[in-house]
């Protein structure tokens, strides 16, 4: 059997709307509210 130095942490997860089921969270992507701006900073435009 594994021996962790830490215990796992349990899964995170979200509702599955209609149903009594969950959803495994595995990533989070996050943009922030600049990013235009800052993209234009940087001399691209967004998207580029």
């Amino acid at each position: 059997m594994t021996q962790y130095v830490f215990a796992p942490q349990a899964p995170v997860t979200v509702p599955v709307v209609g149903s009594d089921k969950q959803f495994p969270v595995r990533r989070v992507y996050c943009v922030g509210r600049n990013y235009a701006a800052h993209a234009r900073e940087m001399g691209f435009g967004p998207g580029s």
